[in-house]
């Protein structure tokens, strides 16, 4: 598996990643559809040293994984435009996390009670006053509220993370006047 190219850029602070993985909301499942590539926004969360997602039970990013079940899930966050005096030098502050492995169907009801709660615990947390429980994930994997659906893991093989962190003292600000940028 290739390293990062651009070593300046490589974040190997497990902690960082950790935390960042964490924190991120959005990532892009990445397939192989034949020979298409096929791409996915997901809701996700990261824990135990997996990542895990859930969907509906068919459709096609699920009928792809069945055929090839190589991923790679990708976490990206950009923090806003760094200046420089000179224009080449502009770029980009971000961090962004690579994942390669796996995809799998979760079969086992308390490893899927555990990564829906700690959906809910990313995404809402604090809205509901108790815990999933294992009855009420059951009933949504079968066809109960229209539709099975299905939690999947990605065990990671192998991972790359890169960044460009922000230079607060450079960071592109516009101003506002009057409801018009200048």
């Amino acid at each position: 598996m290739d390293s990062v190219r651009y070593k300046i850029r490589e974040c190997r602070d497990q902690e960082k990643i950790e935390s960042f993985l964490h924190q991120a909301r959005i990532g892009y499942l990445g397939l192989v559809d034949g020979k298409l590539p096929y791409v996915v926004p997901l809701n996700y969360v990261w824990t135990e040293g997996k990542l895990y997602f859930h969907g509906a039970g068919d459709g096609r990013r699920n009928h792809v994984m069945s055929e090839n079940p190589e991923v790679c899930f990708t976490v990206c966050e950009e923090y806003g435009t760094i200046t420089d005096p000179v224009p080449a030098k502009t770029d980009t502050a971000y961090m962004s996390v690579m994942i390669f492995g796996q995809a799998e169907p979760i079969t086992d009801l308390d490893e899927a009670t555990h990564v829906l709660q700690e959906m809910l615990n990313k995404y809402v947390p604090g809205y509901y006053n108790r815990p999933l429980s294992k009855q009420h994930v059951d009933k949504y994997r079968s066809a109960v509220f229209g539709g099975p659906v299905q939690v999947c893991r990605i065990i990671p093989h192998h991972m790359t993370a890169k960044e460009s962190p922000i230079e607060a003292e450079k960071m592109y600000r516009t101003v506002m006047n009057a409801g018009r940028e200048i």
